[in-house]
C-alpha cells in the first residue's frame, strides 16, 4: 500500500526550518515504525497542487493507528500544525513498493486519466484510494527523468510534476 501525505506550509519565515524538521526527524522517525518500508519528500514544480507530497510505502492501513507510529509523531505536525494547509492523507492500493524517484529524476502524477502521462512516453502506476480522505479516488504515477513543463502546459490533462527532497528512505 501507499500512505500519501499532501500540505502547504503558509509561513514563509519558517518554512525552512519546517522542511529540516520533516526531512531530517519526522522521515526517518516514520520510517522506524514497524510496517512502513519507504519515504520520500517531494515539493511541487507546479501548481493548483498542494506544495509539499510524502509517499511512504507501508504493509497495513492499520500500522497509522499503531501505538508506534503515534509516538513517532505520524498523524501530526507538533509545533507546525498551525502552519499546515491544505492537508490531505491517503492509502492507496498498489502491489508494490513505491518507487525511489533520484535527484536527476521527477515524479509526474495525473488525477484525470493516464493518458496524458502514457502520451509523453511514460508507463503510469495506477493508484485507487483505500482509507483515509479518498480524494482523489484514483492517481496515476510516472517517473521521468525529463521535465516535460512544455508539453504538459500544451496538453489539457492536470498533470503536476514533483521533484524529489532527498533520497527514499528505506526501513532495514
Amino acid at each position: 500500500m501507499i500512505y500519501t501525505v499532501e500540505c502547504s506550509f503558509n509561513d514563509p519565515a519558517k518554512e525552512a526550518e519546517w522542511n529540516k524538521f520533516y526531512s531530517n526527524d519526522k522521515l526517518p522517525a516514520l520510517i522506524s515504525v514497524n510496517g512502513f518500508f519507504t519515504s520520500q519528500r517531494f515539493i511541487a514544480l507546479t501548481k493548483d497542487c498542494p506544495r509539499y507530497l510524502a509517499i511512504h510505502s507501508i504493509d497495513e492501513a492499520d500500522v497509522l493507528t499503531s501505538q508506534h507510529y503515534k509516538q513517532a509523531g505520524g498523524g501530526n505536525f507538533a509545533k507546525w500544525q498551525e502552519h499546515i494547509t491544505d492537508w490531505h492523507r491517503n492509502i492507496y492500493d498498489m502491489p508494490k513498493r513505491a518507487q525511489a524517484v533520484n535527484d536527476d529524476e521527477y515524479l509526474l502524477c495525473s488525477e484525470e486519466s493516464p493518458q496524458a502521462l502514457i502520451d509523453l512516453g511514460l508507463e503510469p502506476i495506477r493508484l485507487n484510494a483505500i482509507a483515509l480522505d479518498k480524494h482523489p479516488t484514483q492517481r496515476w504515477l510516472a517517473v521521468s527523468n525529463q521535465l516535460p513543463i512544455d508539453e504538459i502546459q500544451a496538453g489539457s490533462a492536470n498533470i503536476h510534476i514533483y521533484q524529489a527532497m532527498g533520497k527514499q528512505l528505506k526501513s532495514l
